[in-house]
């Protein structure tokens, strides 16, 4: 089944399916009004290796936590639209004036297989954005859980390729940044490929981290 078709199904049915808010659990609404306070985006920027500039709309603890792993992990891609709303405050601190190409970091084959969509694209496409596939997966990285930030590193170094797009200005978008390894090499496949890598936006970035 294509991606979006599976993401489309995911959304229908979390329509007609009794709901809970995934960052309290609270019945009713996917997102509570005291958890959606707590999804106001108040982005924040931070500098990665070799130069990329990342914008986090939020820290990843909490609500904004639990509502990224239940997109994630659960299924409930209605949360996309609260998250692509954080995502596009971020997206508009790195590139205001919106004239630029966004590029979602891709998932993992094994990632694609479980879930059915790219949680990554998913939320860019909520956001009101039309990412460009240009990066595809082209090597296997193990688990990140744990590592540290040279281990993860070299854990992502390579795995990314990305279509000849010579000249063409980029924003790259992911759910979470932690220590940022796998949005340099998103964008180290990307230069190589040609693009201007403007920088980049997250919903989230992981609290130790953030600045």
């Amino acid at each position: 089944m294509p991606p979006s078709v599976a993401a489309a199904l995911a959304e229908a049915l979390s329509l007609v399916l009794p709901s809970w808010c995934a960052g309290c659990d609270a019945p009713g609404a996917a997102v509570c009004d005291a958890c959606r306070a707590a999804l106001a985006p108040r982005p924040r920027r931070r500098e990665l290796a070799g130069g990329l500039v990342v914008a986090s709309a939020l820290p990843f603890d909490g609500a904004v936590a639990r509502a990224v792993r239940a997109l994630k992990e659960e299924g409930r891609t209605e949360l996309a639209r609260p998250l692509g709303t954080a995502l596009d405050a971020a997206l508009r601190t790195i590139a205001p004036a919106g004239d630029v190409a966004v590029v979602a970091v891709p998932s993992s084959r094994a990632g694609m297989r479980r879930r059915g969509y790219a949680p990554a694209a998913l939320i860019a496409r909520a956001a009101g954005r039309r990412p460009l596939g240009l990066l595809r997966v082209a090597g296997r990285a193990g688990d990140q859980r744990g590592l540290s930030r040279e281990e993860r590193r070299r854990n992502v170094e390579g795995t990314l390729r990305a279509r000849p797009c010579a000249g063409v200005r980029v924003v790259l978008v992911d759910d979470v940044v932690t220590t940022g390894a796998t949005l340099v090499e998103a964008a180290r496949a990307l230069r190589a490929a040609g693009a201007i890598v403007v920088g980049a936006a997250t919903v989230a970035a992981t609290p130790r981290r953030a600045l």
